[in-house]
């Protein structure tokens, strides 16, 4: 995971993750990134044992590190905040090598690489809006046209970083793209504007393919296009709609399949616009709204797989 002592113990769910492992008895290790290698045929990592306390001001507490081979763990959770670069990518070969030694990889590293977060959501087109993913500025200029009103994204953004939305005949229309696609040099995504993220940006939390009952909607802050908790959005909580739980029945197959056992889907109005596969987080702000325990049902997911009887 990132660095510990800079997470936000209020609403992160990382912590959330090892206080119910820890209510179930497993000992916990802190894994810096920097720590992993590859060392004479073993995956090695610096490992800190750590006891951790739902304290917004002592949330945790490390013992003495010790280098280990991540073989002798049962399970390693990959919550290492995007940017998904290159450090991220050889941080899953890495966990791929203890994963062929036994290890489960929660989520699968090879799955990891493939499901990007904005294109993935390509997989199902019955579920999504409008899209478009290229770097040719004509053919965005081309997608402005037929719908009018579109956002425009990264591909390797989180937090609602670097999303622009464009109206057909807006001036910095130029700019946008030659900034996003720096001049046809950098791959991104388009899709159709959705008014309906006034009303909110959905959350849904899937563990191992199945949804959990209620999502946490980000609402914009004024004045802002973007909902992210992180761009100053607020949030409350909804009942799943029937066109949610289509599109949960839609995509928790291929979640399974694939081995992506904790995933946050993000839903506008009737539209799917993203798979969060890498860190999904909103587990404490629906626990604490619905007085759920959806940490504790990942934790006891993870453990019928390592004890299936």
């Amino acid at each position: 995971m990132d660095p510990i002592e800079h997470i936000n113990p209020k609403k992160d769910s990382t912590l959330a993750m090892m206080l119910a492992a820890q209510r179930k008895g497993w000992a916990i290790f802190y894994l810096p990134p920097e720590g992993l290698l590859w060392d004479n045929d073993h995956v090695m990592a610096e490992m800190y044992p750590v006891t951790v306390q739902d304290d917004l001001d002592n949330w945790f507490s490390l013992g003495i590190a010790q280098n280990q081979p991540l073989a002798e763990l049962d399970i390693i959770l990959m919550r290492k905040d995007p940017p998904f670069d290159m450090e991220y990518i050889y941080q899953t070969y890495l966990l791929e090598k203890a994963e062929q030694q036994g290890v489960l990889i929660v989520n699968k590293p090879r799955s990891l690489r493939d499901a990007n977060e904005k294109f993935f959501a390509t997989e199902f087109p019955d579920c999504i809006p409008p899209t478009l993913v290229g770097r040719n500025p004509d053919a965005f200029k081309a997608f402005l046209q037929t719908n009018k009103s579109i956002i425009v994204k990264p591909l390797d953004g989180m937090g609602g970083a670097s999303i622009f939305r464009i109206d057909k005949g807006d001036p910095n229309t130029n700019v946008i793209l030659e900034t996003l696609l720096d001049f046809g040099k950098t791959t991104a995504m388009a899709q159709r504007f959705l008014p309906e993220y006034i009303q909110g940006d959905k959350r849904i939390l899937m563990i191992d393919g199945e949804a959990i009952p209620w999502a946490l909607a980000r609402i914009p802050a004024q004045g802002e296009g973007r909902a992210n908790l992180a761009a100053g959005g607020s949030w409350k909580g909804m009942a799943l709609t029937q066109r949610d739980r289509y599109i949960c029945q839609q995509v928790g197959p291929e979640l399974k399949k694939r081995g992506l056992i904790f995933v946050g889907l993000d839903i506008i109005g009737d539209y799917l616009t993203e798979v969060n596969v890498t860190s999904p987080t909103c587990i404490r702000e629906l626990d604490k709204l619905y007085n759920l325990d959806i940490a504790g049902q990942l934790i006891d997911c993870l453990d019928s797989k390592i004890h299936p009887h």
